[in-house]
């Protein structure tokens, strides 16, 4: 019997699916690894054949700069997803409670998610202008602001800056997860909140919230993968300037491989931003399990 024979039908029908997915995403990651372990420049292919070990990765953890960067990614992330959690909830328990018009608001409710972070990012960058910027404007002639504050160029506001637009174009996730899970919670568990004369506040803390646990950690579980590798909205806004001051980790591997040429330093550090990710993506798999637990147990 030939290979072909006992191959079944379906695996030949998925092997076309497998070989695209081999191409396109296996080899260039093990061709990345590879190149971190290397002295890959750029400019000289041939140094793609010097493996040079761990070295790459020494140097990141002796590198000021590259620790400096990866604090302020985890901050960038830590601040972002939390704010984006706390909009998300309250905007969806608000189109939760509208009865007209609601299918029509939810879609409006998704129009940030449907922009590219390079628009947004030059969106932004113009509003945020400290000459022609439109905050400058309305804060000067309806606040009595008298001069103009410079947003990109003041290494905190420049941070607040790219938090201001990161949470405007995904903030919706949230909206529309939790929304979700609002539309799909049972009312018998509130009627009894009620019944037993709970208020409000004490019925969304201990009985509806709870519910949603497990639809805010799924959405924490995308949006950190998001945020980790946040490169389009800070290159266009501020290029990780002013001097370095919202230098993420995915802009500082972008100027060492492509402005300095240093392949496979970017490599390693990209690898380095990775684990991260991964790491943050199983302690968000962790809590959603753990509140699955707490919601059987407390059906049970």
């Amino acid at each position: 019997m030939s290979l072909s024979q006992r191959i079944s039908p379906a695996a030949r029908l998925l092997l076309p699916s497998f070989v695209v997915i081999l191409i396109v995403v296996a080899v260039p990651l093990l061709f990345s690894l590879y190149t971190s372990f290397t002295s890959y420049r750029l400019t000289r292919p041939d140094s793609i054949l010097d493996v040079i070990g761990f070295k790459n990765y020494l140097r990141l953890f002796a590198s000021t700069e590259f620790w400096i960067a990866l604090g302020r990614t985890i901050a960038f992330l830590t601040v972002v997803l939390n704010l984006e959690m706390l909009l998300g909830l309250g905007i969806a328990l608000l189109v939760h409670q509208i009865t007209l018009g609601q299918r029509a608001i939810r879609t409006i409710v998704m129009f940030p998610m449907m922009f590219s972070p390079m628009l947004v990012g030059f969106q932004f960058k113009f509003m945020f202008n400290d000459n022609i910027g439109i905050v400058n404007h309305i804060l000067q002639h309806g606040f009595g602001v008298t001069q103009a504050i410079p947003w990109l160029v003041d290494g905190k506001l420049a941070f607040f800056s790219l938090a201001v637009a990161e949470i405007w174009n995904s903030t919706s996730i949230f909206a529309i997860l939790l929304l979700a899970g609002l539309m799909a919670m049972p009312q018998d568990p509130l009627e009894a909140a009620r019944v037993d004369g709970c208020t409000s506040w004490q019925a969304f803390r201990h009985v509806t919230l709870p519910f949603l646990m497990p639809f805010v950690y799924i959405a924490m579980t995308i949006r950190s993968l998001d945020v980790g590798r946040a490169f389009d909205i800070v290159k266009i806004m501020t290029d990780g300037g002013p001097a370095g001051r919202t230098e993420l980790i995915w802009t500082l591997a972008a100027r060492a491989g492509y402005e300095d040429a240093r392949m496979g330093y970017a490599n390693a550090m990209s690898y380095i931003a990775v684990l991260l990710s991964i790491a943050f993506t199983l302690y968000f798999f962790r809590k959603l399990n753990a509140a699955r637990q707490f919601l059987n147990e407390a059906d049970a």
